[in-house]
């Protein structure tokens, strides 16, 4: 049975609750809906409740390079999934963009016919040495990684994190993965979450007890794909294996898989603002190029809007704009079409995320263990 987060009339979240009580609440006026930068439905009470006493809920992060699976699971049911489209390629694109840039203008700047120690050089303004810093494209997906707790702790009571581990292959002192997993778990923790880690053996081995599936396609945007190993890493604060004798031994715990909502978060790809095109146009002037500011008042791009066009209403995020239309897409950021201004109605501003909420289907497969 799927439950529904409920917040108490100040804002702080409460246990979830059944969804035909929440829908008895909403009929009789004790609670309202609100929304939230994941586009979870939730609701917040009206007065104040009897109590506000919580049960051990657990997030699991299963962290990957191009994806990650999210789960919020407590012992009597799953409570939330999530999979996580991460920026590491379109980040290392633009960072080669942004680097060829770069050196065309400084080959522009400097005129290379004088001695070298009467060209335009300057000295660098900071320590810009790469061995100071996390790669942009892991930080990145570490940061959305984050961002997407922060927002479900405003949603679930829940101070417990289990982040799946991994070691560096070989004898390198040094892996750019290795650092940007101590980075994440080192702002979990300056968060104020009880950070907890498992490797990924233990998780098969926990996933396969569960009995719950494991698609073999890693981009599939389903719950089989990465959002069932967080169900597994949160599963592991409630159930534990014990050696009896020799190599047999037996789980000890219990927690059931149910119906939840699943949601398919990611970035919205907004370019942004440069100083000019990579191309000069004619005349040796070149036009301003990226950025969420728009022409027409009150919109900016990845803005959620509702749009009307030949009768029909369209819902979507704002792509890009002309003198007089405004581009609507759809989350997979695929034009939904071009719509009049004046038609144009925001519905909510760019929280930096653009995610389709939906249910999962888990327990098709599985059940109480």
């Amino acid at each position: 049975m799927i439950r529904v987060p409920v917040l108490s009339p100040k804002g702080k979240p409460l246990m979830p609750a059944k969804a035909s009580r929440v829908r008895r609440w909403l009929k009789v006026g004790k609670a309202k809906v609100v929304h939230n930068d994941l586009g979870i439905f939730q609701v917040q009470l009206v007065d104040p409740p009897s109590g506000e006493q919580t049960q051990k809920i657990v997030t699991g992060i299963d962290p990957g390079k191009l994806f990650t699976g999210v789960a919020v699971q407590s012992a009597k049911g799953t409570l939330f999934l999530a999979h996580l489209n991460l920026p590491f390629k379109n980040v290392i694109k633009r960072m080669t963009q942004r680097a060829m840039m770069r050196r065309g203008r400084r080959g522009r700047r400097i005129n290379r016919k004088l001695p070298f120690d009467q060209r335009s050089h300057r000295q660098h303004r900071f320590n810009n040495r790469k061995g100071h810093k996390i790669p942009p494209s892991i930080q990145a997906n570490k940061q959305l990684a984050l961002r997407v707790t922060q927002e479900l702790s405003r949603v679930y009571p829940f101070q417990d994190v289990v982040v799946e581990t991994l070691k560096a292959k070989g004898g390198k002192g040094f892996s750019p993965v290795m650092v940007g997993q101590c980075w994440q778990l080192e702002q979990l923790k300056q968060q104020g979450y009880t950070v907890h880690t498992q490797e990924g053996w233990q998780t098969s081995n926990l996933r396969k007890y569960l009995g719950l599936p494991k698609s073999k396609n890693k981009a599939q945007e389903s719950p089989t794909a990465h959002a069932v190993d967080g169900i597994c890493l949160a599963t592991s604060r409630f159930m534990r294996y014990r050696q009896i004798q020799g190599r047999s031994g037996a789980w000890l715990g219990s927690i059931k898989v149910t119906p939840c909502q699943f949601a398919v978060i990611s970035r919205p790809p907004i370019c942004r603002r440069q100083l000019h095109l990579m191309i000069p146009a004619k005349g040796g002037k070149r036009r301003g190029y990226g950025g969420t500011v728009t022409r027409h008042s009150g919109l900016r791009k990845g803005d959620y809007v509702k749009a009307v066009k030949a009768g029909i209403t369209y819902y979507g995020y704002v792509s890009g704009d002309t003198k007089t239309q405004v581009s609507i897409s759809n989350a997979n950021w695929k034009r939904l079409g071009q719509f009049t201004a004046k038609k144009v109605q925001l519905l909510q501003r760019n929280t930096g995320l653009v995610s389709t909420v939906g249910l999962s289907n888990l327990t098709a497969l599985s059940g109480a263990v």
